[in-house]
């Protein structure tokens, strides 16, 4: 029996079926992504855990205790939100002591518990600073301590770190999967972001309309995707339909079937490889060039299809655009997976 268990979840808003028919476990000590574009159910989901929001249809169970009915503040569940929610007329130090305060717990071990979680989220020299003089990290980090201090079951973060700069969002990123196998938490985290999932979660439920579209390890749901939405949202796969991709590398596909290709799995070179054993070689010309960070992405024509190309960003070795090229395609990364429309 899995720590966490939602068992055939629905939530509905009227006529309006956010969640339909949500079923999936959560291992004690795991953190779990919930991931899917805007409007798709998990944090609705994740509010539904909390007891913020009533199940329409369904059951939670928490460590073997039915929680569907069970009031919010009986739920021992902790949950760090998008915006921060500090008090601002309390210090950090106040509001990290907020919760064991309303638990009545005794003030000498109020203080050691609240230094030992200000020290762990890093803000040793900011327990007398109120939030209007931190900045949007440092408050964050705050709200994260003010959940930890408390021991919950489980621990929430609902898009925590959407609204941080790019940099310091990695550095947080790191520091909660740090401190979730520190404390043995187990947690859900909600967020949009692919590369963000990948980096933080032992397991992912990617969302879509309100339903799981496919869930595992980030390994698995990267390379293995189960469906065009699953191959469009987590890899940037390039997508070939059955003819198109026939028509490129001469190799039949099922029916019903589109071709999923992850750009950084296609070899590029200026000439034609001389062994070509296990993999499609296709003329192509270079359309277009975008750096990305340390990778840099092509965009070739070739034939009726146009394929995303990822190489590591090498200065001494760049093709211009019209450069004609030959692509490299292994079979075994090209993946043929069912149509969103096929029966």
């Amino acid at each position: 029996m899995a720590y966490i268990e939602f068992k055939g979840v629905v939530k509905r808003f009227g006529d309006n079926t956010v969640l339909d028919h949500i079923d999936f476990g959560v291992e004690k000590g795991d953190l779990v992504t919930l991931l899917g574009p805007s409007g798709c159910g998990k944090s609705t989901l994740l509010r539904c855990l909390s007891g913020l929001e009533s199940v329409t249809e369904g059951r939670i169970v928490l460590d073997g205790r039915d929680i569907t009915d069970v009031p919010a503040s009986k739920r021992n569940i902790g949950m760090v939100f998008q915006q921060y929610s500090l008090f601002p007329n309390m210090t950090v130090e106040q509001n990290v002591a907020f919760g064991l305060r309303m638990k009545k717990v005794p003030a000498e071990k109020i203080q050691q518990k609240v230094a030992d979680a200000i020290a762990m989220v890093e803000l040793t020299g900011k327990e007398k600073a109120y939030p209007a003089s931190l900045s949007g990290g440092q408050q964050q980090r705050a709200a994260l301590a003010r959940s930890i201090v408390t021991e919950p079951s489980v621990l929430l973060l609902d898009e925590p770190l959407s609204a941080i700069d790019a940099k310091l969002r990695k550095a947080l990123q790191s520091r909660i999967r740090e401190i979730n196998q520190e404390l043995g938490l187990t947690s859900i985290f909600v967020t949009h972001d692919q590369d963000e999932a990948m980096v933080m979660s032992d397991v992912i439920q990617l969302f879509h309309d309100g339903r799981i579209e496919q869930a595992g390890s980030p390994v698995d749901v990267y390379t293995k995707p189960v469906s065009e939405f699953a191959a469009s949202f987590i890899g940037s796969y390039n997508q070939l339909d059955a003819a198109v991709f026939s028509e490129v590398t001469g190799a039949m596909v099922p029916a019903g079937h589109v071709v999923a290709i992850r750009p950084e799995t296609i070899g590029i070179q200026k000439e034609a490889p001389a062994h070509t054993d296990g993999a499609y070689v296709v003329r192509g010309t270079v359309q277009d060039s975008t750096p990305r960070g340390n990778v840099l992405r092509y965009t070739v024509k070739t034939g009726p299809a146009c394929l995303r190309v990822d190489v590591l960003f090498r200065s001494f070795h760049m093709f211009d655009k019209g450069d004609e090229v030959y692509l490299v395609l292994p079979e075994h990364d090209c993946l043929a997976i069912p149509e969103s429309n096929a029966a």
